[in-house]
């Protein structure tokens, strides 16, 4: 009997650490890239999410299949990212503290955003839950779904950035805008891509996310399981910038909140808890994270 919860929540654990690694990604690479840590983040995820419940729903009058969900969610997600970019972040890339008390507000005026124009188009009150179709029907084959394709495109990622023109321009403009620039590499631009990607990234995550907990809400970002909160302490646990670092934070978070719901008494209400644990513990221990700082990586 003992054998057989290890193995189911060993099972549960790598499902689940696949969503989070994807939801985690995004927050990565801007970081990776820019220095910059994007406090909108969670914002982007629910603007993914918000796209492909009104794709699929009939709100419009045509509810489209669930693929067509999914290609909404990462396209509104990559547009929210690079208008951010492009209207907003390029002003002032070079102040950081600025940047960062930027995203938390361009975070929280999307998400209200996003309350607000759902209450006007469906009707409902507060609090605002938004039922999000399953991607396959049925929870399992969900699981192996968000698996499967977590793994292909961080796969394809790992391929862009490492393999190909302009992800050697990232990795370049990583290391440093001004000797990228000397060899001719456009910053401006590879930061724009890169912006664009990491909202794909989110806004993907955002459907996934709220087909594998049934539901999705304009509070999602910082609702459990909170991907804002996730996202920044996965990539603190991986090292800040490393993809890589990144994965391997996704499933040691993964893991330690599986078997603490399965295995400590009330496990359920420090499922949260745990990540936020292991957080501290490697502030304290390894600050630096797992893999350190590396876009390329």
């Amino acid at each position: 009997m003992v054998l057989g919860e290890i193995a189911t929540a060993t099972v549960t654990a790598i499902f689940l650490s696949a969503l989070y690694a994807i939801i985690a990604i995004g927050f990565t690479l801007i970081f990776g890239v820019g220095g910059i840590l994007n406090f909108a983040h969670g914002a982007f995820i629910t603007v993914g999410m918000f796209a492909g419940f009104l794709a699929t729903s009939d709100a419009f009058l045509i509810a489209l299949p669930i693929w067509a969900g999914l290609l909404a969610g990462t396209a509104a997600g990559a547009l929210i990212g690079a208008v951010t970019y492009l209207g907003i972040i390029r002003y002032v890339r070079d102040r950081p503290v600025t940047i960062l008390i930027l995203t938390f507000v361009i975070g929280f005026f999307i998400i209200y955003a996003i309350r607000i124009g759902a209450r006007d188009v469906f009707g409902v009150n507060d609090p605002l839950a938004i039922p999000v179709p399953q991607v396959m029907g049925t929870a399992f084959l969900n699981d192996v779904y968000i698996f499967v394709t977590s793994w292909l495109l961080i796969g394809l990622l790992f391929y862009f950035v490492n393999y190909t023109r302009t992800g050697r321009a990232i990795i370049a403009v990583s290391q440093s805008d001004k000797g990228a620039a000397l060899v001719g590499i456009d910053a401006e631009k590879i930061n724009l891509i890169t912006w664009t990607v990491a909202g794909a990234f989110a806004g993907y995550a955002g459907v996934l996310l709220a087909g594998a907990f049934g539901n999705g809400s304009w509070l999602m970002s910082i609702q459990p399981p909170a991907p804002l909160i996730l996202s920044f302490a996965i990539v603190i646990l991986g090292g800040l910038g490393s993809i890589k670092g990144s994965i391997a934070g996704a499933y040691i978070i993964g893991f330690a909140e599986t078997f603490t719901v399965n295995f400590v008494p009330g496990g359920e209400q420090l499922a949260g808890v745990s990540s936020l644990v292991l957080l501290v513990v490697f502030l304290l221990v390894k600050p630096e994270g797992l893999f350190g700082r590396g876009a390329g990586e």
